[in-house]
This record gives C-alpha cells, structure tokens and sequence, in this order.
C-alpha cells in the first residue's frame, strides 16, 4: 500500500502505525492525533512523547490534527480510539474515510446503549461496507510492540480477502497476523477479556496468588465464550489469540490498563480515585455494564461481570466480590 492512515494516537495506535511503517518502509504512514501541539511534536521529535516516549517512529511515519488529510487517499484507515468515543468520532471522519480503503478497527468494547460491536458501529455510524472492515486483536500490549518483542494477532473480517490484505499491510518480523472470519468472536473475547482483567487485577491488589487469578482467568474465558456462542460465533475462535491468549496477556501484565485499574480497587483505592490517577481508558471500566447488558439480552449468565458491574457502578467492595463468586450454587463445570 502506498499510503495508509491511524486515526488515533494514543498508545496502541501508534504501536500500530510502528507496524505499518515497519512492514512497509517505502509506504507513508500517516498519524492523525486530535491536538495540534501533539501532532508537531511527533513531527519534531519523532516520538509521541505523551503516550509512547520510548518509540523512536520509523521515518515513513508523519502526524497530522487534520482527520481529512490523514485519510485522503488512504488504502488502509485503521481506527484506535476509546469504544465510546467511536461514535462521535464517525460522525466527522465517516465521510473522509475513501470508499474503497479497508477500515480496520483496534478497539475492544461494546457500546453502552446499543450492544454493538466496534465493527458494527463503524458500518452504521461510518457507512462503511461490512465487506471492508478488519478487527485486529489478540495480546498485543503496545509497549512490547513498541520494543518488537515478538508478537502475534488475528485480522478477522467477513470478507477474507480484505482480512488477507489487511494481514500483508502489518506483517513484520516482530508482529505475526493471522487471517479469520468470525468477526463476532473475535470482538466478544476482545471486549470481555477486559471486564475479565479487572476482577483478574482486584484479586491481585487483595492479595490473593496465582490459584485465585487462573481461577478467574478460566472462568471469564467460559463466560466469555457463552457470549460468543450466543451470538453465532464459533467457540474455537476464544481458543485462539483473539481468545484465550489475549485474555491471559491482559489478565496477567502490569502493562495491561485494566489489570492495574483492578489491582488498584483490590488495594482499597475507590473508582473515581483510580480514574482520576489513571491517564488513559481502561475499556472495562465502561464496557463491564454493556457487556452485562448484552448478554442479558440474549439470557446468557455472566457472573464476574455481573460482580465487576458491582463494584464499579454500585460500590461493592472486591472483598465481597470475591465471596459472592466463591458461594454460588455448585454445577458441572460446562454448564
């Protein structure tokens, strides 16, 4: 591809515009960042100073506060941005976005209010073509990307041509994709794992081992993958990196934002104290209640993210969290 554009610039997507100049040098790579100041400081320092300091941008990279001039002519548009802002965000860079680029979307959550997908929300509120639309995920923690460690992913699209193109445009030596299909299973383990992470982190911040974490690790998987199911996707996908490997990456790594949000509330720390010291989105803070509401929707029982809703919208201390799961009725582990 000769040009593509990141709309987004936190930290994942300028990990993923590291990607995208890396696999392709002779490609330019532009990087939209809301703040005109942010943006010139890239241009100056070649760093992104406020979310990657440590990431010396490849030379094919530059930054722009202009979401038109990132995207005009762009032939892949990827979109890293909080869940809930997505939205909003379309409704300006919608009619900028070329008709015939891929979209590939970096978030993980589900919408409050409408239960949808970050893809599904890019087809409505973007007017794009399903048919063009990629979800990349997997356990990709942007620092470690951000320092090539070796790291693999999933590009799922309905389309697989567009999941192969998209694959081609972001394969490195560091960063391996893989091509699928099932879009709904893949966004479901991205957006769950999150909720999953945070009860994973107050079990930590409380002092409990790795027993207690593996416990709750194995059980959001099974939650997350009776969501997945009720929703028509195939349950190999959460065995996969999409899964159940992006599940342990952010249930396990003080890099994970949402492990550390739960580690804090674990220590005794409140929602609106750890939000104030926190500088970026933890997506399970907002996602937990749509992720609820969701599988309500479709009558499918999730109890750690019944019990996460809990303490972050109704004050429950993770303490009594921990003994609500423990006391539940016993049943066969599959059901």
């Amino acid at each position: 591809m000769r040009r593509v554009a990141v709309l987004g610039s936190g930290s994942w997507g300028t990990a993923f515009a590291a990607i995208l100049a890396d696999a392709d040098p002779a490609a330019e790579v532009v990087l939209h960042a809301r703040r005109a100041e942010l943006a010139e400081q890239i241009n100056r320092d070649r760093v992104n100073a406020d979310y990657l300091p440590e990431l010396t941008l490849p030379p094919n990279i530059r930054a722009t506060s202009s979401a038109e001039e990132a995207a005009d002519g762009a032939e892949l548009v990827a979109i890293a941005v909080p869940s809930q802002s997505l939205r909003d965000n379309l409704a300006a860079w919608g009619p900028v976005i070329p008709d015939t680029a891929a979209v590939v979307s970096l978030m993980k959550g589900i919408e409050l209010g409408t239960g949808l997908r970050m893809s599904e929300v890019i087809v409505r509120a973007g007017g794009v073509d399903p048919g063009r639309v990629a979800v990349v995920s997997g356990p990709n923690l942007a620092r470690e990307i951000a320092a090539k460690q070796p790291a693999a992913s999933v590009v799922a699209s309905e389309d697989l041509h567009t999941a192969e193109k998209v694959a081609a445009a972001v394969a490195t030596s560091y960063f391996r994709p893989y091509t699928q299909t099932d879009v709904v299973g893949t966004e479901i383990g991205g957006a769950v794992k999150n909720v999953v992470a945070i009860a994973a982190g107050m079990a930590e911040g409380l002092g409990y081992g790795d027993n207690t974490k593996s416990s709750i690790i194995t059980r959001g998987l099974a939650e997350t993958a009776r969501l997945s199911a009720a929703l028509g996707a195939d349950p190999a996908t959460l065995m996969g990196l999409a899964g159940v490997g992006d599940l342990i990456a952010t249930c396990m790594s003080p890099l994970s934002r949402n492990h550390s949000f739960g580690v804090n509330l674990g220590k005794g720390m409140t929602v609106a104290e750890v939000v104030a010291a926190t500088k970026q989105t933890a997506e399970g803070v907002k996602s937990c209640h749509s992720v609820l509401d969701l599988a309500g929707r479709h009558g499918v029982d999730m109890p750690i993210a019944a019990g996460v809703t809990a303490v972050i919208e109704h004050g429950l201390h993770p303490r009594e969290l921990a003994e609500r799961l423990m006391s539940r009725a016993r049943k066969h582990e599959r059901h």
